[in-house]
C-alpha cells in the first residue's frame, strides 16, 4: 500500500496543464468510440514504450529476442533519435516505459536515456533480467531519478529459474536487486520502486511463496506474480500452468485450448499508448513485437503525424469492425477494459 501511494505521488508530479487536457481528450475520445463507433481521435498518446535495443543475453523460449527469432533488425536506440521523440511528444506523454524487446541495461548510454526523460519530468519505467545490476550500475540507476525497475525472477531455485530464464544465473540477480534496494538506502532516495517480477509458468508455480519470501528478505518494494504468454496453445503447452489463476488460457471440453479473454472490439491501447522500436517504428502495442504493422517511421514525421494518419485510423477501425482477424489480437489479454 505504501508503494502504491508513493508511486502514484510520483506519478502526480508529473501533471501539467497540458497533459491534463491530453488525457481528458483521450478519455473522452474513447468513451465516444465505445458508444458509437467513431475511430476519430482528439487526443495524442499519454504513455510511451520505447525499446532501448533488441539485444538480449539470456534465451526465453517464448521470447523473440531470446529465440533470435526476429524477422526485423537487432540494433540500439540512437540517443539524438531518442531526444527528437521526447522534445516532440513530452507536452502530452506522462509515462514511459524503456522496454518493448531485449534488455535495456546492454544499451551503453540507457541510463544517460533515463536522465533525459526525467528531464522533460517523465515518469519513467523500465523492465530487466537483473544481470547487470553491479554495484557501480546500481548507484547510477538510484542517481538517475528512474522512478521504477522491475526486476524479473521466475523461480526462487537456480534448477526452477534456469527452466525459463536460459543461460540466466538467479543468485546474480537477487545481489544485483539487493544492491540497488540498499543504493536507495545510501542515498537516503525513494526511487526506483523496485518491483520483483514473476512469469508464472507450469515449471514455476509451486515456488511462488518461496519467490515473495526472497523479494521480502531483500526488501524491494512490491512482489508481482504475472501471466505468461504462449504462442501455440491451442493444443496445450508445457508452460501453461495448471492454477488458473495465473494461466491466460483455459481448456475446452474437447481438450483444445482457448485464450480466457473474449476479444471484443475495442481497445484502451489504441487511445492512450503506442510502441517504439529501436530504428524509430512505431506500432500499435507490445504484442505486435516483430513490427509486422508499422503505422510510420519517426525519422520521416512526428509522432502527432503518425498518430493521426490515415494507417493509424484505418488500423483502429479494422480493430473495432473485427478485433479477433488481427493476428497479433488473438493471443492479447490487454486492452478489453480502461487502465487494464
Amino acid at each position: 500500500m505504501k508503494n502504491s501511494i508513493s508511486q502514484l505521488l510520483g506519478l502526480a508530479g508529473t501533471v501539467t496543464r497540458a497533459r491534463l487536457i491530453n488525457s481528458t481528450k483521450v478519455l473522452t475520445g474513447f468513451w465516444r468510440s465505445r458508444f458509437t463507433g467513431n475511430t476519430s481521435h482528439p487526443g495524442l498518446p499519454m504513455s510511451l514504450s520505447v525499446e532501448p535495443t533488441t539485444s538480449c543475453n539470456l534465451r526465453c523460449p517464448e521470447c523473440p529476442s531470446g529465440l533470435r527469432s526476429f524477422t526485423r533488425p537487432t540494433g540500439m536506440l540512437d540517443p539524438v533519435l531518442f531526444e527528437k521523440i521526447l522534445r516532440e511528444s513530452y507536452r502530452h506523454v506522462q509515462y514511459l516505459t524503456f522496454y518493448f524487446q531485449g534488455e535495456p541495461f546492454l544499451h551503453p548510454q540507457f541510463l544517460e536515456l533515463v536522465k533525459l526523460a526525467r528531464k522533460f519530468n517523465i515518469y519513467t519505467v523500465t523492465s530487466t533480467n537483473g544481470h547487470y545490476l553491479n554495484e557501480e550500475t546500481a548507484r547510477k540507476i538510484v542517481e538517475s531519478g528512474l522512478n521504477k525497475l522491475i526486476v524479473s525472477v521466475d523461480g526462487a531455485t537456480q534448477e526452477t529459474y534456469e527452466q525459463y530464464r536460459i543461460g540466466g544465473t538467479l543468485e546474480k540477480v537477487l545481489e544485483g536487486t539487493r544492491r540497488v534496494v540498499d543504493w536507495k538506502k545510501k542515498l537516503r532516495l525513494r526511487t526506483p520502486a523496485v518491483e520483483l517480477q514473476m512469469l508464472v509458468v507450469r515449471p514455476n508455480e509451486h515456488e511462488l511463496d518461496a519467490v515473495a519470501k526472497q523479494g521480502t528478505s531483500i526488501g524491494v518494494d512490491s512482489i508481482v506474480f504475472k501471466t505468461a504468454q504462449v504462442y501455440d496453445f491451442e493444443k496445450g503447452h508445457p508452460l501453461i500452468p495448471t492454477d488458473q489463476r495465473y494461466s491466460r488460457y483455459v481448456q475446452r471440453s474437447d481438450g483444445s485450448w482457448k485464450i480466457k479473454n473474449s476479444l471484443e472490439n475495442h481497445c484502451w491501447k489504441m487511445w492512450h499508448s503506442c510502441v517504439i522500436t529501436w530504428d524509430g517504428n512505431v506500432v500499435p502495442c507490445c504484442f505486435d513485437k516483430d513490427a509486422n504493422y508499422v503505422m510510420g517511421n519517426l525519422k520521416e514525421a512526428s509522432l502527432r503525424e503518425i498518430w493521426n494518419s490515415p494507417r493509424y485510423r484505418s488500423f483502429r477501425e479494422q480493430l473495432f469492425n473485427g478485433r479477433s482477424s488481427i493476428d497479433i489480437c488473438r493471443n492479447c489479454t490487454e486492452g478489453t477494459k480502461v487502465f487494464e
